[in-house]
């Protein structure tokens, strides 16, 4: 083409990589770690705090979201990550090190199924996911934002994998709280939905 001058790449038999399975007329996603994030950025946005701490959610999130909102990142693995607005630091979900109601917008978004398995080589512990749901309760201040994701269905363990829970007895948790916004996604085999009830949700249409 006249204008354009090709490009010089090496094409070499033991270095080929065919992708045979993308030629799809929509992009596929997964539902559950598209919407939850995208909804918590949303909710940070809206409230605009000057510091927002996360618990081990995903680093995707917390390294956008930081863009415009300083986070501290904790995890039982920290995570080696350097970039502006962001603070990485290790932190045992079952014993936080802040004090009582001292934070005043954190999440924790699909972490508390995990705690207690060992699957990221924390202690084994039974009761871990309500150890931890008090420790959230205990740190967040007066008037502040919890933000939690976790799965909800037919209540159950799954070994070392995660736990799922009846959301009302999940909310048994939480009875001196009030709930500011909530939203199911509902796996309907290859398809799905995003269900509030009686509440504004981000979802259009």
């Amino acid at each position: 083409m006249v204008g354009y001058k090709e490009i010089d790449l090496a094409i070499k038999w033991k270095e080929r990589y065919p992708i045979l399975n993308e030629n799809t007329t929509t992009t596929a996603f997964e539902p559950h770690y598209t919407f939850h994030p995208a909804w918590a950025a949303r909710i940070l946005k809206q409230i605009n705090p000057t510091k927002h701490v996360d618990i081990s959610s995903s680093l995707s999130f917390v390294t956008l979201v930081s863009a415009f909102v300083p986070v501290e990142f904790y995890d039982y693995r920290p995570a080696e990550l350097k970039l502006s607005g962001l603070q990485c630091r290790k932190a045992n979900l079952t014993d936080l090190p802040f004090p009582s109601e001292s934070i005043s917008s954190i999440s924790c978004m699909h972490v508390i199924e995990h705690i207690g398995l060992g699957r990221y080589g924390d202690p084994l512990d039974p009761i871990g996911d309500c150890k931890a749901i008090k420790e959230l309760q205990r740190v967040v201040a007066p008037g502040g934002n919890l933000l939690m994701v976790v799965p909800v269905g037919r209540a159950r363990v799954q070994f070392n994998a995660h736990r799922i829970y009846d959301a009302g007895l999940l909310m048994n948790h939480f009875t001196n709280w009030s709930l500011a916004q909530g939203y199911f996604i509902l796996d309907l085999g290859n398809e799905f939905t995003v269900f509030q009830p009686s509440l504004t949700g981000i979802i259009e249409g």
